[in-house]
């Protein structure tokens, strides 16, 4: 447990309500002594209006997160971060850096920003969601200039059916997915998709790199205020630069 004595800075973590991965997983990686300061948006079922919905939240989260004087803000939302296409990431950062006054990234926005320090172009995708996010994840990526060779989905829309999925649950998912395509890099989707602890013993029986969401944005909030040379996270993603 951090003493509050030896804080050496904040990170304010915006999450759907029903959310029970992406602060444990980002607790579990941070370096020693910085913080994790959570804020919630309403959600409950992961389907484009409750997205959509709920992303209306978010400024307000941000805003209220610094006033604990944040170093950085992350939203941990990968579907809620790309759901009206490209660049809405972007814009999407830009609305949380200017109501929390500090950098801010957006998980989809991570992701791509994390296949490009990989030099990632083709990619399998692993993911909870129903065929309809999927394909808008699809969409994104390829904007993006990312060609998906598969996406493969759970068809869950309930959040807490997502969050009682395990590392176990993910890595079955991804050896699946991956089928012998020529990859450079495989995706696990989803901030509540319980998948940074199986990341290492992917990549070691695959042979190619493995992120997750929340270790894209975990990566890239990091990067964003200095502090990736102190991150020890799962995975080939972390002995790059931001």
């Amino acid at each position: 447990m951090t003493d509050p004595d030896d804080q050496r800075g904040r990170v304010g973590l915006i999450v759907p309500s029903s959310n029970t991965t992406a602060e444990p997983e980002f607790r579990a990686f941070l370096p020693d002594g910085i913080i994790v300061h959570g804020a919630r948006m309403s959600l409950e079922s992961v389907t484009v209006s409750a997205l959509d919905a709920m992303s209306d939240d978010a400024a307000r989260a941000a805003e209220l997160l610094g006033h604990a004087d944040i170093d950085a803000v992350a939203y941990a939302c990968t579907t809620g971060s790309l759901l009206h296409g490209p660049g809405f990431d972007a814009e999407l950062e830009g609305r949380l850096r200017e109501a929390a006054g500090v950098p801010a990234v957006a998980t989809a926005r991570s992701v791509v920003r994390a296949l490009e320090a990989l030099e990632a172009d083709r990619i399998a995708v692993a993911t909870p969601y129903t065929a309809d996010l999927d394909e808008r994840e699809r969409r994104f990526l390829e904007a993006a200039g990312v060609t998906v060779a598969s996406i493969d989905g759970r068809g869950l829309a309930a959040n807490t059916a997502i969050g009682a999925l395990t590392p176990t649950d993910a890595a079955r998912q991804v050896l699946e997915v991956v089928d012998g395509d020529d990859l450079d890099a495989v995706f696990v989707s989803c901030t509540n998709y319980r998948s940074l602890a199986a990341v290492d013993d992917l990549e070691s029986r695959l042979g190619v790199p493995v992120i997750t969401s929340n270790g894209a944005t975990l990566w890239d909030v990091c990067g964003a205020v200095g502090l990736e040379d102190e991150l020890d996270g799962p995975g080939t993603l972390f002995d790059h630069e931001r």
